[in-house]
């Protein structure tokens, strides 16, 4: 073998070396601060996708949870994140929080529910969503997805803040005023079970407000990200019965500027690998490709949709 032939051989090979590397897909994924649920499950997801599939080098980023996700998608910052669908169908049809219309968030999968805690005290004569009228009720922290949705709720139940005294507080002082007795209905959104509630539950005498199905029926019409779900009972000293409650979905979304063959082995592998991720958080058990629909509220991505179509599931049709 001459001296050309080897030089030659040798520039093939940088060449593929070259070609595979420029061959790779870089993702990240914005999840949460790392003392929730987002972060460890974006990290279990990087490492399940980057094992699996060579061609994706996937990582996991510290991010600030839905609204904060869902700017850096919308504006093309970042590739993927963890948000709920509440926060996505808000921020497609450019309302409040956000300042500007983003067309171009897609969903990956829902993951798991975030339930509408509806919290009171047993006594306080407040058994039903129009029983609220008149009392003092926290409603969610200003901006925050805990005020729109209840914002929605109440909307639906056509009942105006001007009708109760209305508070705007955040989880932990929702829970302080119920302990301070300067509260009758607080409203919290999150995965069951939630800390802040189960430390009000030891030293009060806690309860859950019922939604109807008639009522929940109404409210999925006009607002498709809510899903009906229960909090089983037990779940909160002394409430003791299944209560029946809306629910908000965690969702893997990305940019819609990711093309389809990426998304399709994204999904794939996603889905071929979830007992891995089952393993990394307890909330990882409720995600499950039976629920990998439910509640979305922006389109699916059409590498995502592929592969649920293989499957023979349903596509919902969000415009």
């Amino acid at each position: 073998m001459n001296r050309k032939t080897v030089i030659g051989l040798a520039l093939l090979t940088l060449f593929a070396f070259a070609g595979a590397a420029s061959a790779t897909t870089f993702i990240s994924i914005a999840t949460g601060g790392t003392g929730g649920t987002y972060y460890p499950l974006g990290g279990g997801i990087a490492e399940i996708i980057s094992r699996n599939v060579p061609e994706l080098q996937v990582t996991s980023e510290t991010g600030n949870a839905t609204n904060a996700n869902l700017n850096l998608i919308g504006t093309h910052q970042i590739e993927m994140a963890m948000v709920q669908n509440d926060g996505a169908y808000w921020a497609s049809k450019g309302m409040t929080p956000f300042k500007e219309q983003y067309d171009n968030v897609r969903v990956v999968a829902s993951l798991y529910p975030e339930h509408v805690h509806c919290i009171t005290l047993k006594g306080s004569g407040v058994e039903d969503i129009m029983d609220i009228k008149g009392k003092r009720v926290s409603v969610g922290a200003p901006g925050s997805g805990v005020l729109g949705d209840v914002t929605a709720i109440l909307n639906v139940a056509e009942i105006k803040f001007a009708e109760m005294d209305t508070d705007f507080l955040d989880f932990n002082n929702t829970t302080q005023r119920f302990k301070d007795g300067q509260l009758d209905v607080g409203f919290v959104v999150a995965g069951y079970p939630t800390s802040s509630i189960m430390d009000l539950a030891t030293t009060h005498d806690l309860d859950l407000v019922n939604f109807n199905d008639a009522y929940m029926d109404k409210l999925i019409e006009k607002y498709p990200f809510f899903v009906k779900d229960i909090i089983p009972a037990g779940t909160y000293h002394g409430v003791d019965r299944d209560v029946p409650t809306p629910a908000v979905i965690a969702m893997l979304v990305c940019d819609a500027d990711l093309s389809d063959d990426v998304i399709y082995k994204f999904t794939k592998a996603f889905w071929e690998n979830i007992t891995d991720l089952h393993k990394v958080h307890a909330k990882a058990k409720e995600i499950t490709l039976e629920t990998a629909l439910d509640g979305v509220s922006v389109p699916v991505h059409p590498g995502a949709a592929k592969y649920y179509a293989e499957l023979g599931m349903a596509i919902p049709d969000i415009k």
